[in-house]
């Protein structure tokens, strides 16, 4: 029997808001190279929140025949083809590749609530952010302790409920997430507690189920301490808080087993034994998988009501407008964000 024909009349799926990030560092030379490969990768369509005058004055500087369309969202799908899709977020960018200036902060900040509110109005259908460079940001009075915080504030503007972003770096070679994240070593023990293991397992658990279609996520839950403290030997804070934590996870179904010695827990075979890591701490969640998937790895927030991915790495200030960035990880970070709404 023959498939009848699909229409012809079928709606384009929503592009992507991408924001330009800190338009001192290498974002727009990503997104500049990643265009061009998008028909030669299968790249999902986007559409960039920047300064349209700034975007061709880069490409300019890295000799890069790229044709820019500045539109509006509405347009952008129909216009990626032939063109990259440019939405002028109204805000004069004129920092310099490597040098970022007063302008740096305020057109980032525009790009990423642009971009939140375009998928709340249903222009676009998932964020996806180039790298910002806190220090620049905190410099012009960002209160935020970085993009995932800043991202769930905006969240609950918009909805009027709260959410709790929790980051997780994905690769096709292991998925991490710190409990903690930006704290000084010395802070984590402090700030460690049960409740913030069991909050962030039940997140990383909800999301692999609803956004990657794991139906049964299995989590792995690393120590505090070497060897996972060595029943108290090596520090209580494994039996006092991580091991409580994850009997209340299992309690309540979630497939969680720990504390795990984080020594052993990222080689090959082990690694096929879960589909996320819980780390305790910021270093133990991001060197192995920067050590394993540096180029390609994927910075995804779960917990908001909506998705969000971004490049695993930063500005780069010195490679900046030289065409040495390479776009993996921005690529990556698109072809993600494109799965997990189809889910």
């Amino acid at each position: 029997m023959t498939k009848p024909i699909s229409s012809t009349n079928k709606p384009m799926p929503l592009p992507l808001a991408l924001t330009l990030g800190e338009p001192a560092g290498i974002g727009l030379d990503i997104t500049l190279t990643t265009w061009q490969r998008r028909t030669e990768l299968g790249i999902p369509p986007f559409y960039l929140l920047a300064d349209p005058r700034h975007l061709k004055s880069r490409a300019a500087r890295m000799s890069l025949d790229v044709p820019i369309a500045p539109v509006e969202p509405a347009q952008a799908g129909a216009a990626f083809a032939n063109a990259l899709p440019v939405v002028d977020i109204g805000v004069t960018a004129t920092a310099d590749p490597g040098r970022p200036d007063a302008s740096s902060a305020p057109a980032a900040i525009a790009a990423i609530r642009r971009a939140v509110a375009d998928v709340f109005g249903g222009m676009a259908s998932a964020v996806v952010t180039n790298p910002v460079a806190k220090n620049v940001l905190y410099r012009s009075g960002f209160a935020e302790p970085g993009h995932t915080e800043y991202l769930a504030k905006l969240a609950a503007e918009m909805t009027g409920a709260t959410a709790m972003p929790v980051m997780m770096l994905w690769s096709p070679e292991l998925a991490v997430v710190p409990v903690t994240i930006h704290l000084p070593l010395s802070e984590v023990p402090k700030r460690l507690t049960a409740d913030l293991v069991v909050d962030t397992g039940r997140i990383v658990a909800r999301d692999l189920n609803r956004r990657f279609g794991i139906a049964h996520p299995r989590l792995a839950v690393a120590g505090l301490n070497p060897h996972a403290g060595e029943e108290g030997a090596l520090g209580e804070e494994d039996r006092a808080i991580v091991a409580p934590a994850i009997a209340r996870l299992a309690a309540e179904g979630i497939d969680a087993r720990g504390p795990l010695p984080a020594d052993t827990m990222f080689h090959e075979a082990a690694r096929k034994s879960y589909d996320a890591a819980l780390c305790m701490y910021h270093d133990q969640a991001l060197i192995p998988i920067k050590t394993l998937a540096f180029n390609h790895a994927v910075n995804v927030t779960l917990g908001l009501p909506f998705v969000r991915t971004s490049p695993d790495h930063g500005t780069a200030f010195d490679i900046a407008g030289s065409g040495r960035a390479d776009p993996s990880s921005l690529i990556a970070a698109l072809k993600l964000a494109a799965r997990l709404i189809e889910k």
